[in-house]
């Protein structure tokens, strides 16, 4: 099988690399700088009563919930990541879809970015924390992750359409329609 790669596809994934190596170097010294200057020290307020930084060691997901399950967390950030892999090569290299990578790559920088911390500390950084709200401390990789979900699925309901995903069809998919 010889897989023909245009030069326009090469030049997105190479920036989709880039982009995820930067945003994932950008989580780790943020989450190195949690650990330096957060670590066993009172939360800094930066905002009193709304928002602080504060050191936390996450072995769990969101709100606490799956505590010590680090194998699946990171066969799911596999899972994510491969999946992400595969729609990145598979997405036409057309205007319409810049959008579309820059947010895939968001979500696979942050999944990255927080098995990384699972697979050499059995737990995940988390710094921020919204005092105003007591929502549960996050970090970066974790913005990432929600804000770009968040976003996609924005997209996926009002500006993409159904046919607009047709490039992720399996070629027996695609058979079974010109057959019908």
């Amino acid at each position: 099988m010889d897989i023909k790669i245009s030069k326009k596809k090469k030049i997105f994934i190479t920036v989709d690399i880039i982009m995820i190596a930067v945003l994932v170097a950008i989580d780790q010294v943020t989450k190195y700088l949690a650990v330096r200057y957060l670590e066993d020290k009172p939360a800094i307020k930066l905002i009193d009563g709304v928002l602080e930084l504060n050191f936390l060691r996450n072995s769990g997901a969101a709100f606490g919930m799956l505590q010590n399950q680090k194998v699946f967390f990171i066969l799911v950030a596999v899972l994510i990541l491969l999946i992400i892999a595969y729609v990145l090569f598979r997405m036409p290299d057309d205007r319409k879809y810049t959008i579309m990578h820059v947010l895939l790559v968001m979500i696979a920088s942050g999944a990255a970015g927080n098995m990384i911390d699972r697979v050499r500390q059995d737990y995940v950084v988390d710094f921020i924390y919204f005092v105003l709200i007591n929502f549960p401390i996050f970090n970066v990789a974790d913005i990432y992750v929600t804000v770009s979900t968040f976003l996609f699925v924005i997209l996926f309901i009002f500006y993409y359409k159904e046919n607009d995903f047709n490039f992720l069809s399996f070629k027996q998919q695609e058979k079974f329609r010109e057959i019908k």
